[in-house]
């Protein structure tokens, strides 16, 4: 307690200074007024940094509130808040502030149950292009002469920079072919008519693998906004692939309609030809095969070909209710190692097949070609799920304190080859639970069941995202083992698997000395896997988050044990990027 004083109505307010115990801490800074025997809020006027947040980017947040007595409730009922915040990274500067009032309680009103929804925010449309005088009304904080006059010069620049000639005096420039795109790509813009096109550089996705060789990509893309404020468009892509090794050209094309701006309805027609992972999950894996294969002689891509036609439909059923499905056509064939290029060749080691079932098996197929028609139908349920409604669009809220439900359903059918027809029945759950001050835990347990399904093609066996490269790139923990074999417990059994991490945010290290002050999150994780015919499969890893320096702090590293039955499999440390 530093100070005390009386307010108007005669009671004794106690002012108590803030003092977090560690710098890093997640707790407040700053002044509470308490009111003498009653225990109620006065008022607050409290900082948070943006370490103590664990938001690198923010300097300071503050947060100011004051509180009346309400003679009738014989309670204090907050009546202003002040939120302000500054910031800055990457040589880049800002601050922010938000002012509410609160009035007009009704302390005792009466309500249906009819009366609440899941909506918990809305805005009249056009409620962004209200007069002064219609505000003046609604204000309970009238603006100030700066604020009126900032405003009246922000609704006039709008005017400008909505322009056509404004517009396409932008463009102009930015439709400028220079040095730059050659590495980055090239766009040109029509922004008068929300018009966009986008060509890739086919640098940008040089990529080597042992089936193409060296091979590039070149995409594009053509879009089309219809409304102000207003998520409805469409958009036109095309991608070329070519391999130097196998001498093949692939291509893909895709035209995608998005038409309701509160359901998020689109449907999506997609065609061509285009060589695909037997697991499509390992998103970074083409990049960091690259590496590898060149460096190491390592090559952990495995793909074949792909020549299809899909149509994809997805859409909010209801809130919280997510439909997505798909149809699709698909000749699918092997394909095999065509190069044996490494600029670091290995005399203790060789490439291995492309065949994902047998490394050692270099010229053999994994599946034979066929064609077979899949049919795909996702749902995620999102429980309890609030809302907010904005004119252009409806932004939801998912609750945390539910977990996310999906559940999907897999069918092949019509293959030339009658043994690779099939069914699956899957089902995942979701949560990540913010615990306060002790971090944040976040489980994903997922499974399945094949049916009719004893002799299907590899390429639909359940694959579970492993890892052999030491390397996260795209910050996938949760969903992904971090050291099991890519293929090697892969299925068209009943399956199982859980992933669950718990990141401390400073709760632990920011307790001990001299570590307290690097600002290091401590990440506890778990995950296993269980199939048909095989001992149940483990990893228990420890690792350190919140790396770098300053304000880059996006760097990660694991340390990470394996065992498969009760028998140590593997040890190695992770290295990657958490974001």
């Amino acid at each position: 307690m530093v100070g005390t004083f009386y307010d108007d109505l005669g009671n004794l307010i106690n002012k108590i200074e803030l003092l977090p115990k560690r710098k890093n801490d997640k707790a407040f800074g700053g002044f509470i007024y308490i009111v003498e025997d009653q225990w109620s809020l006065f008022g607050t006027d409290v900082t948070l940094t943006g370490q103590q947040a664990q938001i690198p980017a923010v300097d300071l947040f503050t947060i100011k509130q004051t509180f009346t007595y309400y003679d009738t409730e014989k309670s204090w009922i907050k009546t202003t808040q002040l939120f302000d915040f500054k910031f800055g990274i990457f040589g880049f500067n800002g601050d922010g502030r938000f002012t509410a009032a609160y009035n007009n309680y009704e302390f005792n009103p009466y309500f249906e149950a009819k009366n609440f929804t899941r909506e918990v925010l809305s805005f009249e449309d056009n409620a962004n292009k209200k007069d002064s005088i219609y505000w003046d009304t609604k204000r309970p904080v009238p603006l100030t002469n700066l604020e009126a006059n900032d405003y009246v010069r922000r609704d006039s620049i709008q005017l400008i920079r909505e322009s056509k000639p404004y517009l396409d005096s932008v463009d102009t420039v930015n439709n400028k072919f220079k040095f730059g795109n050659i590495l980055g790509g090239y766009s040109y813009n029509n922004s008068y008519k929300k018009t966009y096109f986008n060509i890739s550089s086919p640098i940008s996705k040089l990529a080597f693998n042992t089936v193409q060789g060296w091979n590039g990509t070149v995409s594009a893309s053509y879009s089309k906004y219809f409304k102000d404020d207003s998520p409805e468009y469409l958009r036109l892509s095309s991608s070329i692939n070519y391999g130097e090794s196998d001498d093949r050209l692939r291509a893909i094309g895709n035209i995608s309609y998005r038409f309701d701006k509160k359901n998020r309805a689109r449907i999506t027609l997609t065609g061509g030809s285009k060589v695909e992972q037997f697991n499509p999950n390992l998103s970074s894996l083409e990049l960091l095969n690259t590496a590898y294969s060149l460096t190491a002689e390592k090559n952990y891509l495995k793909i074949y070909d792909r020549s299809f036609a899909q149509l994809d439909y997805s859409q909010e059923l209801l809130n919280g209710l997510q439909l997505s499905t798909n149809l699709s056509y698909n000749d699918r064939k092997p394909l095999f190692n065509t190069t044996d290029q490494a600029w670091y060749p290995q005399d203790n080691r060789d490439y291995t097949s492309n065949n994902p079932i047998n490394p050692s098996a270099n010229g053999v197929a994994s599946f034979d070609a066929h064609n077979i028609m899949k049919l795909n139908v996702n749902t995620r349920i999102n429980f309890g799920q609030n809302y907010m409604s904005y004119p252009f669009g409806k932004y939801n809220l998912p609750n945390s304190k539910i977990p996310t439900l999906y559940l999907g359903y897999e069918k092949g059918f019509g293959s030339s080859n009658s043994n690779y027809n099939f069914d699956q029945f899957k089902g995942m759950l979701y949560q990540r639970l913010n615990l306060g001050n002790k971090g944040d835990l976040t489980y994903l347990a997922k499974g399945g069941v094949f049916n009719n399904a004893d002799n299907i093609a590899f390429v639909d066996y359940h694959h579970f995202n492993g890892n052999q490269t030491n390397v996260v790139l795209d910050g996938n923990y949760i969903n992904a083992f971090k050291i099991l074999p890519y293929y090697a417990l892969s299925t068209n059994k009943a399956y199982a698997e859980i992933h669950a991490e718990h990141n401390f945010k400073g709760y632990i290290l920011n307790k001990i000395p001299l570590l307290n002050k690097l600002n290091f999150n401590l990440v506890a994780g778990f995950n296993a896997a269980a199939t048909n015919g095989n001992k149940p499969y483990t990893e228990y890893s420890l690792g350190l988050s919140n790396l770098g320096w300053g304000k880059m702090r996006f760097l990660r590293v694991d340390y990470v044990r394996a065992y498969q039955g009760s028998g140590l499999v593997n040890d190695t440390f992770m290295f990657g990027f958490s974001f």
